[in-house]
């Protein structure tokens, strides 16, 4: 007989964080309907998004399993989410004035915001793989929607379309993926699966087989959702087509989501996958040189495409891809034994950095966009050190940091990712990730010489609206205390223990 786990057994106030938004978002809907100016919409999805980054702190060092064991309460967890909720809070920031001023201000825009951000906190918490499914729909559906969300515009349509179609597909080998590895197993809970695939090598057994298939289609559903080479090639048109704080959004809420989710299954679920038993200690994990090449293809595949770039978004698209191969060296580091820890703190600390770097770039590149959507070529930044003084010493910062020189949270992440590496003893993909870092700086520094050394009246950026230079200010803000104060997030992730019980 089955029996209905209680109310108290469930522990479900370890998934508050994330639960509070899914269920504020609904009465959200309704709130909306009465509501005449949606800025009041946007100020309660902000008090939400507040409430939950409080809610997050009371739970971040408890730690603990809800719904008999699907969602897990860790660091990771918890810092994940103050990542998300930044990169939420600052999104709100950047669109208030930008959908009043295109004419597509509707409530229901912060609505899919909220449902894509609890979506992207359930993936980080998720320890089963049919949670991390679920979440990764409720992730990506309100994405679709959103990036689609200037009617009258094509290239808008076109982005959500394609995000659509694309994104079906990926979650079509996801769901295969993890079928696969329940065949083989017996289980789709992350703990559970490690348990059985140290049996599975051990004994030599035939479901091996499907545990590498079920990998490798996890890595495809999920690399597609972090745009790593060469499932990237939807996020350039994507970028340039939606609306530009849906592609801030994008750009680092979901490959937050799609790192957790990645992170989680790899370094959890999946450490000892080895392709010979007895070798635990000496041996890495299959994946890892699969993952190894497909970050390095992504970091020389974006860097070196968006040299030829002369749109700031589509620019600014590729170097998201040559990022995604950065974190991407942090799992791969994770597949060599006792390194697990060390390689999910380096791609937390990237991350965060990541966040306030790229949500500040787009947010000057918002700040220069016009009503009709124009203004965002590289061309337009040229001259702007002389109209506006301030926001192009602001953006320079940005790019530097986007490039990982020192006093910057960009050169703070790098150190951590590519020190994760090296102690995995992966030296080559190290060398790759400091040469293209290098060839990085050349359509980076671009955007500074167009700022200060070519002569033109500049941009009047009219853009530049309350709530965008608050959103530009706190990202500003962050950049520098990662870069110059580092130990502000080292202390933090340093804590981080998500493969603690994994270590031989």
């Amino acid at each position: 007989m089955i029996t209905a786990p209680n109310i108290a057994d469930l522990n479900l106030e370890y998934t508050l964080p994330a639960a509070f938004l899914a269920l504020f978002t609904c009465f959200l809907l309704l709130i909306d309907l009465f509501v005449q100016r949606k800025s009041v919409t946007a100020w309660l999805t902000l008090g939400a998004l507040g409430i939950s980054f409080i809610l997050n702190l009371f739970v971040y060092n408890r730690g603990g399993e809800a719904v008999n064991g699907l969602f897990i309460a860790d660091q990771f967890t918890g810092f994940m989410n103050i990542v998300i909720l930044i990169t939420a809070i600052l999104t709100v920031f950047l669109s208030i004035d930008y959908l009043q001023r295109t004419g597509i201000e509707r409530g229901e825009f912060y609505s899919l915001l909220l449902f894509s951000t609890s979506g992207m906190m359930f993936m980080a918490g998720a320890n089963d793989l049919i949670v991390v499914f679920v979440a990764l729909e409720l992730l990506s559906i309100p994405l679709y929607i959103m990036a689609a969300f200037r009617p009258n515009d094509l290239k808008s349509e076109e982005s959500g379309m394609k995000y659509f179609i694309l994104g079906a597909f990926a979650s079509a080998f996801f769901v295969y993926g993890a079928a696969l590895i329940y065949g083989a197993t017996g289980t789709t809970r992350l703990p559970e699966i490690f348990a059985a695939v140290n049996d599975i090598v051990a004994q030599d057994s035939s479901s091996v087989f499907y545990l590498l298939v079920g990998a490798a289609l996890i890595i495809v559903g999920l690399g597609f959702k972090v745009a790593v080479v060469p499932f990237h090639m939807w996020t350039p048109d994507v970028y340039e087509g939606a609306p530009t704080p849906v592609t801030a959004f994008m750009s680092v809420g979901a490959k937050a989501g799609g790192f957790a989710a990645l992170l989680r299954v790899m370094l959890v679920g999946l450490p000892f996958l080895f392709l010979e038993s007895g070798e635990a200690s000496a041996t890495s994990a299959a994946w890892q040189t699969v993952i190894a090449i497909i970050a390095a293809l992504t970091m020389i595949v974006g860097n070196l495409v968006a040299i030829s770039q002369t749109n700031m978004k589509r620019l600014l698209a590729y170097s998201s891809i040559a990022h995604a191969g950065y974190i991407l060296m942090a799992v791969a580091a994770g597949g060599t034994p006792g390194i697990g820890n060390i390689a999910a703190q380096g791609a937390l600390i990237y991350m965060l950095s990541y966040a306030f770097t790229n949500l500040g770039a787009f947010g000057v590149v918002l700040a220069l966009e016009r009503e009709d959507g124009s203004g965002t070529d590289i061309e337009d930044f040229t001259g702007l050190a002389k109209s506006k003084p301030l926001l192009a010493a602001i953006m320079a910062i940005f790019m530097l940091s986007l490039t990982g020189i020192p006093l910057t949270a960009g050169f703070t992440g790098k150190w951590f990712i590519f020190g994760a590496s090296i102690q995995a003893d992966l030296f080559l993909l190290a060398v790759v990730g400091v040469l293209t870092s290098v060839i990085s700086a050349f359509y980076y520094v671009r955007v500074i010489v167009n700022m200060y050394l070519r002569d033109a009246d500049g941009s009047r950026a009219e853009g530049l609206t309350q709530y965008v230079t608050y959103a530009i200010y706190a990202a500003f803000a962050g950049t520098l205390l990662l870069g110059i104060f580092w130990p502000l997030a080292t202390n933090l992730g340093s804590t981080v223990a998500l493969a603690a019980a994994l270590v031989p």
